[in-house]
């Protein structure tokens, strides 16, 4: 019987094929006392699986070359997690104490790690407890011998719909092998690994269908509509018509785009507009440089300071960034520094905060940790002599934060000077508008720095006070509410009056549909997931920019939401 589920989606097309239902290992691990002379060997067998699953681990890391990024990074979290005493070394203990077996061991650890995940309130870290489920879960799997694998390609030519309560970033990496045509999964978010991946390898994913996996029959067919987060099960043939048509008219809308590539960005009247690229690793910049990126609008740094037990030194960072700015031979890379908080953990540096989005993160943890922030600024600067870079200063809130880092820069070039190091006197140094302080205050910005950047998820976070990984509010999280906007369009307005460029990197800077409306508000500066380039430059391409210019300008009146969302469609 044919029937449909509404879910989130979390990577755009349409997707048919064959369900293939991936076990979920740790739903039921029986308990067991073990007798006092087996206690060793069934801590050696724990040890064992362990080793099994790293080994695996490294295998892959080795051949993921091809993959991207995100899924070389969250493989060495994976063996991170395996090496972390507060995992096995205490499931070890848990079996020589209560001689319980080792799968039950490893499980009631695990239970512990989750629930300090939980308490995490960055969403990105709230959800990395999901890889500590998916690493027992693989040890589980080759404790109980049962390690799964994916079907073989089918003979009538459809791809496999992979339905899993959750999926580990090792199980994507043989799917374009196996003809993995989607997948969907019980829970999930638009930060999690899931949707990370799936928009990486552009594969169609709907996520957070809770109890799928429990509806859903092997080899049933299943369609997947990664743009409106439907997903039909046993379709009967006209909607299965209807989905086939939709599908290539998706592919061949696809393949057209990839045509723009060379195509200078402008509007139908002429104003030139500048489409930059968002990276997280150093790889990311050869996918930037392929779709053709005006440069790198923002390259969050974090990534290279977490999974670690250590934090980067001078050195190491410096040949990164550098690697970033010989990629793009020539464009600007704007280089994002450390935007961590109480509640990213790095080694050595844990604070206890009762809220952590609201306390000592991004640039107030740096001005807290100088000597960090000094090595981290000498590495930037150090890299700034091989290309076109731009240090980008998070969550700034008042002026003074901006002079304490200005008087760190200058420290850490004189720092340069003395070891007769080259650098680029003169790099531009910008601010994020993140806070509604900063955007309300901009004078102050614009007076002292030389570019700023709209971190619009954040904005509509403390605008609105909503924390959209919190599923009970997630809903009321609105990029188009009245306040939102506005805050936006004085930001834009501002710098353009001081001469200061303002770009927007969050998530309405790679949304198509939101395109017309900052062009209309007067934004040249996109800055998005390389993947989302094309899309939204064939939306610029379409734009008329004086048509739209006084449109914006009345639809800002508005105060409510609802009549400003179709005054926004209307565009």
């Amino acid at each position: 019987m044919s029937f449909t589920v509404h879910g989130l989606a979390v990577s755009q097309g349409i997707a048919i094929g064959h369900a293939h239902l991936v076990s979920h290992a740790l739903l039921e691990v029986a308990h067991f006392t073990v007798a006092p002379k087996h206690v060793e060997a069934e801590v050696t067998r724990l040890r064992s699986a362990v080793a099994t699953v790293k080994t695996e681990l490294i295998g892959l890391k080795a051949v993921s070359g091809s993959a991207p990024s995100e899924v070389d990074a969250f493989l060495g979290m994976h063996i991170m997690f395996l090496e972390d005493p507060m995992l096995v070394d205490a499931a070890e203990a848990l079996i020589r104490t209560r001689r319980a077996n080792a799968e039950w061991a490893l499980v009631q650890q695990m239970e512990q790690l989750v629930e300090q995940f939980e308490a995490i309130e960055d969403a990105y870290l709230r959800e990395r407890k999901a890889d500590v489920v998916q690493v027992v879960e693989r040890v589980v799997k080759v404790l109980l011998g049962h390690p799964g694998h994916l079907p073989p390609k089918r003979k009538d030519g459809l791809g496999t719909i992979v339905v899993a309560h959750d999926l580990s970033p090792t199980d994507t990496i043989g799917f374009k092998d196996h003809a993995v045509a989607g997948f969907i999964t019980d829970v999930g978010g638009p930060t999690g690994h899931t949707a990370i991946v799936a928009r990486s390898l552009s594969i169609p994913a709907v996520v957070a269908l809770r109890h799928i996996r429990h509806v859903v029959k092997d080899d049933e067919l299943i369609i997947i509509d990664g743009i409106r987060g439907v997903v039909i099960v046993d379709p009967d043939e006209r909607v299965l018509e209807e989905y086939r048509l939709r599908k290539a008219a998706v592919e061949l809308e696809r393949s057209k785009l990839k045509r723009l590539k060379s195509t200078r960005a402008a509007t139908l009247d002429g104003e030139e507009v500048q489409i930059l690229a968002n990276i997280e690793l150093p790889p990311d910049a050869i996918q930037a440089k392929g779709v053709e990126a005006d440069g790198v609008g923002l390259f969050r740094t974090e990534f290279l300071f977490m999974s670690r037990d250590t934090w980067p030194d001078e050195d190491e960072q410096f040949e990164a960034y550098k690697a970033v700015v010989k990629t793009m031979a020539g464009k600007p890379v704007t280089v994002r520094t450390l935007d961590v908080g109480a509640d990213k953990e790095l080694e050595g540096a844990t604070r206890a905060e009762d809220n952590p989005a609201l306390g000592l993160r991004a640039i107030r943890y740096c001005l807290a940790e100088p000597k960090m922030f000094l090595t981290q600024l000498r590495a930037l600067l150090r890299a700034s002599h091989f290309g076109r870079m731009k240090i980008l200063i998070p969550m700034l809130a008042s002026s003074h934060e901006i002079d304490q880092t200005l008087v760190l820069l200058e420290k850490a070039k004189a720092q340069l000077r003395e070891r007769k190091i080259k650098f680029d006197e003169a790099v531009p140094v910008g601010g994020m508008i993140e806070v509604p302080a900063a955007a309300l205050c901009l004078g102050a910005f614009t007076k002292r720095l030389q570019f700023l950047s709209i971190g619009t998820n954040d904005l509509i976070q403390y605008t609105l006070a909503i924390d959209r990984g919190n599923e009970a509010v997630a809903h009321l999280y609105n990029p188009l509410h009245p306040a939102v906007l506005r805050l936006i369009h004085q930001t834009i307005q501002a710098g353009a009056k001081a001469g200061v460029d303002v770009s927007v990197c969050g998530e309405m800077a790679g949304d198509p549909d939101c395109a017309r409306l900052l062009i209309g508000m007067g934004l040249r500066q996109f800055s998005m997931h390389p993947a989302q380039i094309l899309e939204v430059k064939q939306a610029i391409l379409r734009a008329d920019a004086a048509d739209l210019t006084p449109k914006v300008q009345r639809l800002l009146k508005l105060d409510d939401p609802d009549r400003l969302r179709e005054a926004v469609e209307k565009l």
